[in-house]
């Protein structure tokens, strides 16, 4: 099987982020493959290791992406491909994104192409289904479970607490939700075995598109960090004398009686 993963570079917000000027400041800070994208690489390796086949690593960024690449190696991939766009674009939107990764793919013939639910600084979601949707392919979004039979796929997909099974043609396109597998770490063989893994660093010029092609569609107005949670009240005394004080606050100070 042909088998494609899309991967992102990501903050880890398990660091301390900062904001500077409306952007989150990149200084000091700490970038992992976004964890919903693990997901799609474990899966991808699963099944290239039950029916055969190859599975490539896709992302698009800088060279500082390279890291995550090889990463996405060390746990089992065969190749990576990385689109560097840092000389030809300052910014990067869901449909740019879509469209770069569409063009690379439409003639390389996926079997099954994997990407992560959502990416964790952007949360939208977008990517994936517009990719599919640009080369024509069949789609479905978090899945937490994956059988292949032939070229018939079943899937169970997450749907707001419950979950619901479709069966779908290949070539297809699904989306990683958290609970389809738990992905594993790189192992020291595998870390060295990346190293001499092949890693294809590619340009918009290569695949037939410059900068008008993917002009962002969407506006940053501002980026913010939540505010910071007011310490709680510990109430004291008497049970009946804490219902009424509790009672009394959420009357005058949280106002949501």
């Amino acid at each position: 099987m042909n088998i494609y993963a899309l991967v992102k570079r990501t903050f880890d917000t398990e660091e301390k982020i900062s904001v500077q000027n409306g952007q989150i400041a990149e200084d000091g800070a700490e970038f992992i493959i976004n964890p919903y994208d693990e997901y799609a690489v474990e899966e991808a390796i699963r099944v290239r290791d039950e029916h055969g086949g190859e599975v490539t690593v896709l992302t698009i960024g800088s060279e500082e992406a390279e890291k995550q690449l090889r990463t996405a190696l060390a746990m089992g991939a065969d190749k990576a491909v990385l689109i560097n766009t840092e000389d030809d674009l300052d910014e990067l939107d869901e449909f740019g994104a879509a469209t770069i990764i569409a063009e690379y793919l439409k003639d390389k013939e996926a079997d099954l192409i994997l990407a992560g639910n959502v990416a964790i600084d952007g949360g939208s979601g977008q990517v994936g289904p517009r990719v599919a949707e640009l080369i024509g392919i069949n789609y479905v979004t978090t899945i937490t479970e994956l059988k292949i039979d032939g070229d018939k796929a079943t899937v169970v997909r997450d749907v707001e607490g419950d979950s619901e099974t479709i069966e779908a043609q290949l070539p297809l396109l699904v989306t990683a939700q958290q609970g389809l597998n738990d992905p594993r770490y790189p192992s020291l063989p595998g870390i060295m075995k990346a190293k001499k893994k092949p890693l294809e660093e590619l340009e918009l010029d290569d695949i037939d598109l410059d900068e008008d092609d993917v002009e962002v569609k969407v506006e940053r107005v501002d980026v913010f960090l939540p505010p910071e949670k007011q310490a709680g009240r510990v109430l004291e005394g008497d049970l009946q004398d804490q219902v009424k004080e509790l009672v009394q606050l959420l009357r005058t100070e949280a106002k949501v009686i």
